[in-house]
């Protein structure tokens, strides 16, 4: 896992005034995953409810989406809802399920049209029956797609998706159906959420904060990290093309020396 220092506001657009050459596009990640933060935060410095901050970033997913499907990428992962923001207050939980059901259910359209293959990770199971019924409309009418990934990360916590990998790993091992001996870093990545996915290859964080917040942890290891200051409504293209930008001047050596 690689840091990288806090890009602001200005340095991000200062970065993209010119657009992606074909060389650094031929050196995009094939994953991006993304920790959306700071709506509540962007609505109140400007006087607004929270509830108007995560609206604005739903505007923020439909651009990065759609910039994302066009650059080529394999997959974008969203974290959309973590395990711990059950812990906010009932009124703000209640806005973010409808925007999210909203979300489902008017971009299903616009997904169908760019042929966006999409899913969903985390314990999908306690989320709301009509969320999981959009869910699972969307995930069946997108199976034959090719195009790009669309994952979302909901009810999501990387701590708990290890613990439930262990979990299957030991029943398994417990019926005699596999040998401790046997387990090793392809059987554990096989029963985690993510199983079949590659791991992100870029991982952008808004708001500033530098940390990962339970997020991806395991498939995170190698993954090079892109800090904003700007919160996620503020979020344009020439923010995500900066991150790319910078993604294809790093040398990646996973623990090796560098070929040059």
């Amino acid at each position: 896992m690689r840091f990288k220092t806090k890009t602001s506001t200005s340095n991000a657009t200062e970065h993209c005034e010119q657009p992606l050459s074909s060389e650094k596009k031929a050196n995009l990640p094939k994953h991006v995953a993304i920790i959306m933060d700071g709506n509540g935060r962007w609505a109140q410095s400007r006087g607004m409810p929270r509830i108007e901050g995560h609206r604005r970033g739903a505007k923020s997913v439909r651009k990065t989406v759609e910039l994302a499907a066009s650059l080529g990428l394999e997959q974008l992962t969203l974290y959309c809802l973590s395990s711990e923001n059950w812990k906010r207050p009932a009124a703000e939980l209640s806005f973010l399920m409808y925007l999210l059901e909203k979300y489902l259910i008017e971009e299903r359209k616009e997904i169908m049209r760019q042929k966006l293959q999409f899913s969903v990770i985390g314990r999908s199971d306690d989320l709301p029956k009509n969320i999981l019924k959009e869910i699972d409309t969307t995930i069946k009418l997108t199976a034959g797609h090719t195009g790009m990934r669309l994952c979302l990360a909901l009810n999501y916590g990387a701590r708990g998706e290890i613990i439930d990998a262990v979990k299957i790993i030991a029943k398994q091992v417990q019926r005699g159906e596999l040998d401790p001996e046997q387990i090793d870093e392809d059987v554990l990545s096989s029963h985690l959420y993510t199983a079949g996915m590659p791991d992100p290859d870029l991982l952008i964080r808004t708001s500033g904060e530098m940390r990962i917040s339970n997020f991806l942890l395991w498939q995170i290891s190698y993954s090079e990290l892109w800090v904003t200051d700007k919160h996620w409504p503020e979020f344009e293209k020439e923010d995500f093309e900066a991150a790319l930008q910078s993604y294809s001047t790093r040398n990646r050596r996973f623990g090796g020396l560098s070929s040059t």
